[in-house]
């Protein structure tokens, strides 16, 4: 039942911020904007968008070497997409679900490396679409506080406390490892697997937090969401009713934090009127900013969810007995 009412809110709210987005919207003007587009910028956002994903399983990869040396780019790739692809198809994250248990055995780690990794993961892109936000508030001179609703200060010290929390995670390792133990005073049994899994946790994430892993995670992260900032921009550069194309890399950061707000897979709807805010926030057409956050949002969702897709359809996932 949880369940059910989780889908149809999501469901609601995907609805409300279409409406949103296209409400005050000339239908003629949009699709006359969308017919416009100039392919060639098109295809090398798509192309663009390939490498930022190879960044992103390159650095995927850098995670898990830790446990499994001989693991190579290749056989991270598959899972990485089709993760990606559950992601914008599935409720729940799904896609998340499928990375952290299901393609343990091919790439021979466990599943408290892999669940670590997707946890190192999140904080990595915190920190860059962070650092993106503020390079992009501070270039067109905007307040933070009237685009978000926080202001600069807490923008920094949000960052700031990502990247603490990513040099130094050993921090909660007297308190996990206390809670096993207490744990263990009533399930004995329990509380040793617990502390097996904590140990096994802490051990990924002193690998991760390494001066010369984490310089390797953070550069890595960088190029995958420079990457997705050309994505953005190529894509404003396509149509040509877009006055100020630069605004893309203000959208990057405002669309992908508007992904946190619940809605449906792929952030319909709460992806696209942000996005297409931050455009208009900046001078262009409302009609011509939200062209633009529908096609970078096909970008986004079609090729990884085509890829995955495939790759489940050649490696169907096996149900565990």
């Amino acid at each position: 039942m949880n369940r059910i009412f989780r889908i149809i809110i999501g469901s609601g709210v995907a609805v409300f911020f279409i409406w949103l987005a296209l409400k005050n919207i000339n239908t003629r003007e949009l699709i006359k904007s969308i017919r416009q587009t100039e392919i060639s910028h098109i295809v090398m956002a798509i192309f663009v968008f390939f490498a930022g994903y190879s960044c992103r399983i390159e650095r995927w990869r850098l995670m898990l070497i830790n446990e499994n040396p001989k693991l190579n780019w290749t056989e991270c790739a598959g899972p990485l997409m089709a993760s990606v692809a559950a992601n914008n198809v599935l409720p729940f994250r799904a896609g998340d679900i499928f990375r952290a248990i299901k393609f343990n055995k091919q790439l021979r780690i466990s599943a408290a490396t892999s669940i670590t990794t997707l946890f190192v993961e999140r904080l990595l892109d915190l920190l860059m679409i962070v650092l993106f936000l503020g390079v992009a508030l501070a270039y067109f001179g905007m307040d933070s506080s009237r685009l978000i609703g926080i202001g600069g200060g807490a923008l920094l010290s949000g960052g700031a406390i990502i990247l603490f929390l990513l040099i130094f995670p050993s921090i909660f390792k007297p308190f996990a490892y206390w809670l096993s133990k207490a744990i263990s005073r009533v399930f004995p049994k329990f509380g040793q697997k617990l502390d097996a899994e904590f140990t096994k946790i802490f051990t990924a994430l002193e690998h991760t937090s390494k001066g010369s892993t984490m310089i390797k995670l953070i550069c890595w992260s960088f190029a995958a969401w420079l990457s997705e900032g050309l994505v953005f921009w190529f894509i404003a550069l396509s149509i040509p009713t877009i006055s100020y194309d630069l605004a893309a890399w203000l959208a990057l950061p405002v669309g992908t934090l508007a992904t946190i707000i619940p809605s449906t897979p792929g952030y319909v709807g709460t992806f696209d009127y942000f996005t297409g805010q931050a455009m208009t926030a900046l001078g262009n057409r409302e009609e011509s900013s939200i062209a633009f956050a529908f096609i970078v949002h096909a970008v986004l969702w079609l090729p990884p969810t085509v890829v995955g897709g495939l790759y489940f359809l050649i490696n169907p996932i096996k149900k565990t007995k």
